[in-house]
């Protein structure tokens, strides 16, 4: 009990960096949760970096590019790059059975888009940043 608990007392929140038995135990809906929040996180810190301050225009420009269409094009991007190992986890994230789709949504859009989201919460739980930088700076390059 005391080692638990001292665990969670020493994690840091920012960059827990679980072990590979911990985060394969994390269904691929709940990897992609993380990776959702991990994904919208880097994009809107991207658009205050590029000098967007209006509130509204950054609500705008951060769903435009966080929506499963714009998702599923990064995922197409950076499937050249990725490693054996994290293309296996984009395919069991884009793979995995979703219960509801947005309505603006194509089916496989979203598909692409919970892949992509899985492989960044993978990432973000493994501690691996700086691939989750290369990869976005691949997914963000003109």
């Amino acid at each position: 009990m005391y080692c638990a608990l001292s665990r969670v007392l020493t994690m840091n929140s920012f960059h827990p960096e679980m072990s590979t038995a911990e985060v394969n135990r994390i269904s691929m809906l709940g990897l992609a949760h993380v990776g959702d929040g991990v994904y919208e996180l880097l994009t809107r810190t991207a658009l205050c970096k590029e000098g967007h301050t209006g509130v509204q225009e950054l609500h705008r420009l951060t769903v435009a590019r966080v929506r499963a269409e714009a998702q599923a094009r990064a995922a197409e991007k950076i499937q050249p790059l990725l490693s054996e190992e994290e293309l296996a986890l984009y395919r069991r994230g884009r793979n995995t059975h979703v219960n509801s789709v947005p309505h603006n949504a194509e089916l496989a859009d979203y598909h692409a888009a919970t892949g992509l989201e899985a492989l960044f919460g993978w990432l973000y739980l493994l501690g691996r940043l700086e691939r989750i930088d290369t990869l976005f700076a691949a997914i963000t390059e003109g």
